[in-house]
C-alpha cells in the first residue's frame, strides 16, 4: 500500500475550510497542515482540523508533496507559482489567475517543473453534469442561469470571474472551440464591480449560448438547459439532478427520462481526482489550458461589458441633456425685456 499523500492547504477562508474538511475524509491522504496570512484564523482552523499551522508559505510547502491554493484570486499567480517552483503539484481554486498572462506563466511553470496543475472549476464534478457529459453529441443551444444571494465573499473580482466562469468552462468544454462572437452587458450594484451580467456567445459551428450570472439575487439558482438534435436537457446543479426530453426518430413520439446521476459531493470528487492525478501523473479533467481558455473568454466578456457601459453612459447623458433642454421654457416673440406681473 502506498504512503498517504501529504497535502497542504494555503488559505483558510470559506473555500479553504471546505478543502480542509474534505482532505480529512479521503483515504490515502494526510492533511500536512495549513498556512493563512491571518494567524488567528489559521490557529482556529488548525485546532478544528487538528493539523499543523505553518508560519510561512515556504514551511508549508516543505511539509507537503501537493497543495491546494484557496487564497484570493489576486494572489493565485504568486502563491501557486512559488509552490510549483518548489516542486509541488497544485490545485488552484478558480479562476486560475487574475490575467491570461499570469495563467500562461503558471502553465509554463508547471510544464517546466513537470508538476500537476489542476484548477477548481467545481461544477465539472457535479454528478448531474457528469451524467450530462455522457449524453452530449452536438450541442446547439445553451441557456444557463447562475444566481446567488449577495455575500461579501470574492468581491475582489467581477461576477463573470466569480460565478459565470464556471459556465464558460462548461460550455467551452462541451463545444470544443472558442466563440467567434461575444455580446455582453453588465452593471455594478453593490460591490463596485460588475454584479450581474448577461452574455451571448456564438460559435463557428452554429451553437449559441446565453448565460446570465448574478450575485445580487433573492434566490440561489443553478440551472442549465441544453438543446441538441432530437433532445432537450434540463439540469439543476443545486439539486444534482437532470431530465431529458427526446424525440423518437421513427414514430416522432416524445419521450421523457431522468439522467442517470450518481451520488457524490462535487468538491470531494474534485479533490479525489487531484489526488489520483498526482499519484498517476496524468492530466486533470480541468488542467491549466482549459482554465486559461475560460479565463480568456471571461476577460473578452468583461471588455464587451465595458464597451456596452460606455454606450449606456452616452445614452444616459444624451437623455439627461435633452430633458434639461425641454424643461427650459421658450421665450415668446416680442417678450424680450418684458416684466412679468406678480400674482
Amino acid at each position: 500500500m502506498s504512503h498517504p499523500l501529504p497535502v497542504a492547504v494555503i488559505g483558510a477562508g470559506s473555500f479553504g475550510q471546505n478543502h480542509l474538511r474534505v482532505l480529512t475524509e479521503i483515504p490515502g491522504v494526510r492533511l500536512a497542515g495549513l498556512f493563512d496570512a491571518n494567524p488567528a484564523r489559521a490557529a482556529e482552523m488548525g485546532a478544528q482540523f487538528q493539523c499543523p499551522v505553518f508560519p510561512s508559505l515556504e514551511e508549508a510547502a516543505g511539509a507537503a508533496q501537493a497543495a491546494i491554493v484557496a487564497v484570493p484570486t489576486v494572489f493565485h499567480a504568486e502563491v501557486a507559482g512559488a509552490l510549483l517552483r518548489r516542486g509541488l503539484d497544485v490545485l488552484i481554486e478558480k479562476p486560475i489567475a487574475s490575467s491570461v498572462e499570469e495563467a500562461r506563466a503558471l502553465i509554463e511553470l508547471a510544464s517546466r517543473h513537470q508538476r500537476i496543475l489542476q484548477v477548481g472549476h467545481l461544477e465539472r464534478y457535479n454528478p448531474a453534469l457528469l451524467a450530462l457529459r455522457k449524453e452530449i453529441t452536438l450541442p446547439l443551444f445553451f441557456e444557463i442561469h447562475r444566481m446567488s444571494v449577495f455575500t461579501p465573499r470574492s468581491l475582489d473580482i467581477d461576477v463573470v470571474l466569480d460565478l459565470m466562469i464556471h459556465d464558460l468552462d462548461i460550455v467551452l468544454s462541451a463545444v470544443g472551440e472558442p466563440p467567434e462572437e461575444i455580446r455582453a452587458s453588465g452593471i455594478q450594484i453593490l460591490s463596485g464591480k460588475v454584479d450581474i451580467a448577461n452574455v451571448r456567445l456564438a460559435f463557428p459551428g452554429g451553437c449559441v449560448a446565453n448565460l446570465t450570472a448574478s450575485r445580487v439575487s433573492t434566490d440561489k439558482v443553478r440551472k442549465l438547459r441544453l438543446f441538441q438534435p432530437y433532445q432537450y436537457f434540463s439540469v439543476d446543479y443545486t439539486r444534482r439532478e437532470g431530465v431529458v426530453f427526446e424525440v423518437d426518430r421513427q414514430d416522432r413520439r416524445i419521450g421523457f427520462r431522468q439522467l442517470d446521476v450518481q451520488p457524490g459531493e462535487p468538491l470531494r470528487l474534485e479533490v479525489e481526482d487531484f489526488v489520483q492525478c498526482v499519484r498517476e501523473r496524468r492530466t486533470p479533467m480541468v488542467d491549466g489550458e482549459a482554465a486559461c481558455r475560460a479565463l480568456k473568454v471571461a476577460h473578452e466578456i468583461l471588455d464587451k461589458i465595458e464597451e456596452h457601459g460606455h454606450l449606456v453612459e452616452q445614452s444616459v447623458q444624451a437623455f439627461e441633456a435633452k430633458a434639461v433642454r425641454e424643461s427650459v421654457p421658450r421665450s415668446e416673440p416680442g417678450s424680450v425685456g418684458k416684466r412679468e406681473e406678480p400674482f
